[in-house]
């Protein structure tokens, strides 16, 4: 297998074809290497439009959402982005290539030492890896992106309040097959929300019931 010419067919033929049309995202997928991100028994599936299985139950999104998703975020290089579910790190890879610092976290350490090792060997340091449960988690300061990558049935309401003023969040929100995914921005105390696209993706673990935030 020609590892770049099907990383391009990846780009081109699956990802540019679903509305990704930001150079930067493109450009981006291009270069981090999603081959050494996958568990070594899956790599003939780096560049497949299916999930890839991880440790622990769970999977890499496909190529497609992962593109949409990055677009979605409008990164630049002076965000600061928390990433709920840190899987098996290629998106917080190319997070951070996109912006200044990724904080991410998973409730799993194999995943959090998967993508630790994963991240080191394409000397990528600006991101901040921690084994934590999102049910309990608390930032000790607020994000200018923040991105799940897996779903809530409904909107956290602590979410909103980790934003930094202008700051965008964008998440999987929903029941199967019903589900989409959503941006919230942030302008002051004000918040807007708008539906970006229908999707289905699996549900973070071990959600406990919460009150719903309402605008």
């Amino acid at each position: 297998m020609n590892i770049e010419q099907t990383r391009g067919w990846m780009i081109n033929h699956q990802i540019r074809p679903w509305n990704v049309l930001d150079e930067q995202v493109l450009s981006t997928l291009g270069k981090v290497k999603r081959e050494e991100f996958v568990p070594e028994q899956y790599r003939d599936l780096a560049f497949a439009d299916t999930e890839i299985p991880l440790p622990q139950g769970q999977h890499m999104l496909k190529p497609i959402l992962e593109g949409r998703l990055l677009q979605a975020l409008e990164l630049d290089d002076a965000h600061s982005v928390l990433v709920v579910g840190t899987g098996s790190g290629y998106l917080t890879a190319c997070i951070a290539a996109l912006s200044k610092h990724v904080t991410a976290i998973d409730c799993h350490e194999q995943l959090t030492n998967h993508a630790q090792t994963a991240l080191a060997l394409a000397r990528i340091s600006n991101t901040d890896l921690l084994t934590a449960d999102f049910n309990t988690y608390t930032p000790d300061r607020q994000f200018d992106r923040i991105l799940l990558t897996g779903s809530l049935p409904e909107l956290d309401p602590r979410l909103p309040e980790w934003l930094a003023d202008d700051g965008l969040l964008i998440l999987p929100i929903g029941t199967a097959p019903n589900m989409e995914i959503e941006a919230i921005r942030r302008s002051g105390d004000q918040y807007s929300r708008t539906r970006l696209f229908e999707t289905v993706v699996a549900r973070l673990e071990n959600l406990s019931e919460k009150p719903v935030f309402t605008f």
